[in-house]
């Protein structure tokens, strides 16, 4: 039996672009290359690890941010020329610019609109090497993640059932909604205790990424009552005597 990895065809610098496809939602979240060492260790250790041209040497991605990707599934094209990775993305977020997707702007009228929130500033990442363009910098361009998920919400409950992941859940109505609160609500408490019984690293980012998906069907749920996730910040603020506009205006600021 040959090596299956003589079956793909790497170019001529011995390197094959790698697809990285979010394993549930099928988003693509980013490209990369791989040369054979690469793609041999990925299978072997099923966490993603690339090449990088810049620095001509294997770059295991989260190495520096901590945002790993577990490997589902690799597949190869027609051509064998391409690899897709169906990853799972811890930390929620594969961009080097603090968002979910490397694909997080639009071809609208207007030209290129950034459509995603960033979830995180790069430099608490990378700390001050943070590698992104002064266009992600700039005012006009961050994006209030809460306000941005509460437009999402009302968008998706418009939308076809097929069309997403959170349009599915609202044409399924309450009960399922409230199932996958319930399920999140189980899974945070499980990586709660696993980052208790050993604080390791991925420990603490599998702990975010499971309350990160606790949050955010929990604002799936305030969606379908047409509440906005601005009102529980607002309680919050309350009980801390921190008007919600004050409180929104420190966000704002932080951003």
């Amino acid at each position: 039996m040959s090596n299956w990895l003589d079956e793909v065809k790497f170019d001529s610098n011995g390197l094959v672009p790698a697809i990285a496809q979010h394993h549930q939602t099928g988003r693509v979240l980013m490209v990369a290359w791989m040369n054979r060492d690469a793609l041999q260790v990925t299978a072997e250790k099923n966490q993603a690890v690339y090449y990088s041209r810049s620095r001509q040497k294997l770059w295991h991605k989260g190495e520096e941010s901590g945002h790993f990707q577990t490997v589902h599934e690799i597949r190869l094209d027609c051509d064998a020329d391409v690899i897709i990775l169906q990853i799972e993305q811890h930390g929620g977020i594969a961009c080097h610019t603090g968002r979910e997707s490397c694909f997080y702007r639009k071809l609208t009228p207007q030209g290129w609109e950034i459509v995603d929130a960033q979830l995180k500033d790069p430099t608490t990442i990378y700390g001050a090497s943070a590698k992104v363009e002064a266009h992600d910098h700039t005012q006009a361009e961050q994006v209030d993640v809460l306000s941005h998920l509460g437009r999402l919400m009302q968008e998706r409950k418009k939308a076809e059932a097929d069309s997403s992941y959170v349009a599915s859940l609202y044409k399924k109505g309450i009960n399922k909604i409230l199932e996958k609160v319930g399920e999140e609500s189980v899974e945070s408490i499980i990586a709660a205790k696993d980052y208790a019984a050993h604080a390791s690293l991925e420990n603490k980012h599998d702990l975010i990424y499971e309350v990160a998906d606790l949050w955010f069907h929990s604002i799936v749920m305030l969606g379908y009552f047409d509440l906005d996730p601005q009102e529980v910040l607002d309680e919050l603020a309350r009980r801390q005597g921190l008007s919600g506009l004050v409180e929104k205006a420190n966000r704002s600021q932080e951003a």
